[in-house]
């Protein structure tokens, strides 16, 4: 497995080593073990997955508090994933990263707690898998305005994407809530 820094560099890629053959292929998604070794010595507690078509997108979604790291991947078509630093002592604060996971190139990317999440579906279908570090809990997610100028998130996407009514209705980051 090779883990790298991303252009904002608590946020990493990660590349499984993958063994494949005529019958298939296999590669670890999760190893405590070998993420503590590579600097990633995390706990999960939750397991989430997620099918969505086409031009959905989902986020940027956050938990003021018990904040959640998250590893995140797809295993079904491909995904445009973004990660925006909301933890104003950071010197990224306010940035963005993103990227395409997909399940053709087996990538995954792990996001630390204090950070936006989201993505947009670039295949007909996507099924998106992600652990997490803390529980869910309604009364403290947040959602950043996927399309605040201010972050200017160069979505790969031509028109309006397909939001949940949540997520329609995101704060800007000049009035988000955001962590110290």
């Amino acid at each position: 497995m090779e883990i790298e820094p991303t252009a904002i560099p608590d946020v990493k890629l990660i590349e499984p080593k993958v063994f494949g053959d005529e019958r298939g292929f296999f590669y670890e998604s999760w190893n405590r073990r070998a993420f503590a070794e590579a600097g990633l010595d995390v706990d999960f507690v939750q397991d989430n997955h997620s099918r969505s078509q086409k031009g959905v997108l989902r986020g940027l979604h956050y938990q003021i508090q018990h904040p959640q790291g998250k590893l995140v991947r797809a295993v079904v078509g491909a995904v445009f994933d973004v990660a925006v630093d909301l933890r104003r002592s950071s010197p990224t604060f306010g940035q963005w990263v993103g990227f395409e996971l997909s399940a053709e190139n087996k990538r995954m990317a792990w996001i630390p707690p204090g950070f936006a999440h989201g993505f947009l579906v670039l295949s007909d279908w996507a099924e998106f898998l992600y652990k997490t570090t803390d529980y869910w809990y309604r009364e403290h997610e947040r959602t950043l305005m996927w399309n605040d100028p201010a972050l200017g998130i160069e979505w790969p996407w031509d028109g309006e994407p397909i939001l949940s009514g949540k997520d329609a209705q995101g704060s800007v980051l000049s009035e988000a809530e955001v962590f110290d």
